[in-house]
């Protein structure tokens, strides 16, 4: 059979269009130029299996997929100014956030990013306390930058660095890559302390790097490798 395919007999070679191409993901990925280094990771790692649920016992909470149910929460995590002041969240309402979410689950399908909504047990009633998971994903080089954000509720109490942490042992572990990055704007110091606690080692400054709604910010690079942790 021609194409790639997932163990359950999925084609590989059929996935979501690219924008304005009128290609597939997946063709593309099959039909670009064979490269004489392998990819780090298979391409099929992400889309050939469900996204997991991944717990966190010190907070309690658990990292699971998004649902349309949990739209609410990001209308109230663009709502707020802690989350605004370094995150660009434009989710007005609840249709939109219900289409973040879908585009959340469909960059899962096309191994682009693996995005969680970190919540209660379903036994404590399912509520979203934050966000956190992988942007940029490479699989062919093995690399992706952990993102993440909290809600009032769950700050205060080291979720960011126990999700951090999780999500690291998962990316290496579990997905196979090799480099994890963590950035964060140079004022932000409470994300700078999640680096550390999360033992991304700080790698540099990256000038004038990212665009906030108050204009242009230095960046830290903080990254681990595997063998690291």
């Amino acid at each position: 059979m021609a194409g790639r395919w997932c163990a359950d007999g999925r084609n590989l070679t059929s996935g979501v269009p690219i924008p304005g191409t009128g290609r597939l993901w997946h063709d593309a990925a099959v039909n670009a130029p064979v490269s004489a280094v392998p990819p780090v990771v298979p391409a099929g790692r992400m889309a050939c299996v469900e996204q997991p649920v991944l717990t966190l016992p010190r907070a309690g909470l658990e990292l699971r997929p998004w649902e349309a149910g949990d739209a609410s929460a990001l209308v109230a995590a663009a709502g707020d100014p802690a989350i605004g002041q370094w995150n660009l969240l434009a989710v007005p309402d609840r249709e939109a956030a219900v289409r973040r979410i879908e585009r959340m689950r469909e960059r899962w399908r096309v191994e682009t990013g693996a995005i969680w909504a970190v919540a209660r047990s379903r036994a404590d009633g399912g509520e979203v306390v934050g966000l956190a998971g992988w942007n940029d994903v490479d699989l062919d080089g093995g690399s992706a930058e952990i993102v993440y954000w909290l809600l009032p509720a769950a700050r205060g109490g080291g979720v960011a660095v126990e999700a951090v942490g999780r999500l690291t042992r998962w990316a290496f572990d579990d997905l196979g890559l090799h480099r994890l990055r963590l950035c964060h704007a140079v004022a932000n110091e409470a994300s700078c302390r999640v680096a550390r606690k999360a033992r991304y080692a700080y790698e540099g400054t990256m000038r004038s790097a990212l665009l906030h709604a108050d204009g242009w910010h230095d960046q830290h690079l903080h990254a681990v490798v595997r063998g690291d942790v």
